[in-house]
């Protein structure tokens, strides 16, 4: 079966000037203003259960058929996410963006006049047999309707949101992917990598290739941090005055109401991680000791012990990926040879391309995309799984209607993680006891960048919202050692941070996604219960597959739940995290047996 390791957006459109663009543009404009002329006036669907099932079954038609604007929105994102140096097709993607902020803000009566109605009148609607199916979208509305402002009002913010918010971290990703630095590879040639590849390459295991990296990527970050602190102070202004204008106590409390969980879940998870930070202190002592080193260096944290870090074409990545897929349930395998052979994967890193990772669930009724930057290392295998997990998750979501259609932040990272630690054990299983410490050293790292140093971001972040309301301000230096702070919290006294690193903020775009961090923390600690349930019993790989399937149908702790896993119990964090000691515990026994330490 052969691959094709591009994105083949011909499935979409011809090119740019593709005339359909514009047509399905229009379509979707014609339909947003044939809903919002119907039903701004007619406001009967506030009144009768019978009214209201027909508004939102237009209304779900759009979401099910339309989201991101439809087809025309998806291809110029991921066209967007390909040249971000290219001013072109970013205006062509910015007019488009436009469009859609139009088209929301004629959408916007519908789900504001529904939240400002009687409880009385909520009771009815959520008890009424014919809205069944729309019950969880009523009681969420009904739990944020404190929160939402007027029709005008949120219109307003509507229309400012791409100029106070999404140009400010659009402009420091750009600059960031046009960066390009001169390395010395592994072969001692100077050679010009772009942003993207020199973040790879500081985890070389050639000294004089991760050194120059790690230079480069120094000096990158510097020369974008002055203009970086600006776009953060001006992004944790805009929060601060939407947090007050909806009356939210706490920074994150829009992000916890958005995803549909608790405070009472978000203070455990972060209460349990921090209370493990113990455990991620201790793999850097042993790391340290298994390299030879008093410290490591910050970019050092994630260099690799040995031999694991073996490489891997894209071809003999797909093959590991799609056996161990394959080997957890014939629909997973099924559903990775259809992205990797028909264009909905796109590889390699390039100059302008879009840094990191990510799935691109489009809609129920279109195609699920990835975008990845392989560099062959078996980190970016990892990668792949991860991803896959995500578009595992979206195809089998599709059986949901449109409105549930996706993932919650507290699920998302649940599949992600799921598959990626197969993928890594399939290896550990197949090693001799050398081979087995590199790799459980490998798996180790993942599982500490995964949960507790995402904890301490999400700490970072919680931070610096705190002090920039306290302030008004934070100056380079002083979000450099809010940074510092909370990193050295996790990474302990074995990982040297110099005054260089403290600058390491501004590429990092997941804390310009208000607190959404934290799904990688739950999501792995979560997955690690479903692979237990799994090993105990194989079948339950059927009831992993209803948790996909059952999308934003639901809350997530009762979707978990419904599978056998009580997410609120008390010290169900602390079970996951005794898992990662135990590993750990393996590690250094193991260390000692093969005379490393």
């Amino acid at each position: 079966m052969k691959h094709q390791f591009n994105w083949n957006l011909k499935a979409l459109y011809k090119d740019l000037p593709d005339p359909k663009i514009q047509e399905d543009t229009k379509k979707y404009v014609d339909l947003v203003n044939k809903f919002s002329t119907k039903w701004s006036v007619d406001n009967s669907f506030l009144i009768n259960p019978e009214n209201l099932e027909e508004a939102l079954n237009e209304y779900n038609y759009l979401i099910e058929n339309y989201a991101y604007g439809g087809n025309p929105g998806i291809y110029l994102f991921m066209q967007n996410s390909l040249h971000e140096d290219d001013d072109n097709i970013r205006g062509i993607y910015n007019k488009y963006i436009d469009v859609l902020q139009q088209c929301a803000n004629k959408m916007i009566f519908f789900g504001n006049r529904l939240s400002k109605i009687s409880q009385e009148q909520q009771n009815i609607f959520l008890n009424a047999n014919n809205l069944e199916k729309y019950h969880s979208y009523l009681r969420r509305l009904f739990e944020k309707s404190k929160y939402i402002l007027s029709e005008p009002e949120e219109k307003i913010l509507n229309l400012t949101s791409k100029t106070s918010y999404s140009n400010w971290i659009e402009m420091t990703s750009t600059l960031l992917s046009k960066s390009t630095g001169t390395i010395v590879d592994n072969e001692g040639n100077k050679v010009v990598k772009s942003f993207s590849d020199i973040s790879s390459l500081m985890d070389s295991k050639n000294k004089k290739t991760r050194e120059s990296a790690a230079k480069e990527f120094n000096k990158i970050n510097k020369k974008y941090s002055e203009i970086a602190t600006f776009e953060m102070n001006s992004v944790l202004e805009i929060k601060k005055v939407e947090d007050e204008l909806r009356g939210h106590k706490r920074a994150d409390e829009s992000s916890i109401l958005n995803d549909d969980v608790s405070t009472e879940f978000i203070d455990k998870l972060v209460e349990g991680v921090s209370n493990g930070f113990n455990i991620s202190q201790r793999f850097y002592v042993l790391k340290a000791k298994l390299l030879k080193v008093d410290k490591l260096k910050y970019h050092e944290r994630n260099l690799s012990i040995g031999e694991a870090d073996k490489t891997y074409s894209e071809s003999e990545a797909v093959e590991l990926v799609n056996k161990v897929l394959g080997g957890i349930d014939k629909s997973f395998s099924e559903i990775f040879l259809d992205m990797v052979t028909n264009g909905k994967v796109d590889f390699f890193p390039a100059v302008g391309k879009s840094g990191g990772a990510y799935c691109m669930p489009t809609s129920k009724n279109g195609p699920v995309y990835v975008l990845l930057n392989h560099t062959n290392r078996l980190q970016d295998v990892l990668t792949i799984a991860h991803e896959m997990g995500h578009a595992i998750h979206y195809v089998f979501a599709k059986k949901q209607i449109g409105m549930y259609f996706g993932a919650s932040l507290a699920t998302a990272e649940v599949a992600s993680t799921f598959m990626e630690d197969f993928v890594l054990e399939e290896l550990i299983e197949e090693a001799d006891d050398e081979l087995k410490l590199n790799i459980i050293m490998m798996k180790l790292n993942d599982d500490v960048s995964t949960i507790f140093r995402q904890i301490a971001c999400y700490k970072f972040e919680a931070q610096l919202h705190k002090e920039f309301r306290e302030k008004g301000f934070l100056s380079n230096a002083e979000i450099g050692n809010i940074f510092k702070q909370n990193m050295v919290a996790y990474l302990g006294d074995s990982v040297e941070m110099e005054e260089v690193n403290k600058n390491w903020w501004v590429y990092w775009s997941h804390i310009r996604r208000f607190f959404y961090v934290y799904s990688y923390a739950s999501g792995l600690l979560i997955s690690k219960a479903l692979q237990h349930n799994f090993k105990q019993d194989r079948k339950y790989i059927e009831k992993v597959k209803e948790m996909f399937a059952a999308g934003e149908s639901d809350a997530p702790d009762k979707i978990f739940k419904s599978i056998g896993i009580d997410i609120l119990k008390p010290n169900f964090w602390e079970q996951g995290i005794l898992e990662i000691g135990n590993l750990l515990n393996e590690a250094e026994i193991l260390s000692k047996k093969l005379g490393r330490i």
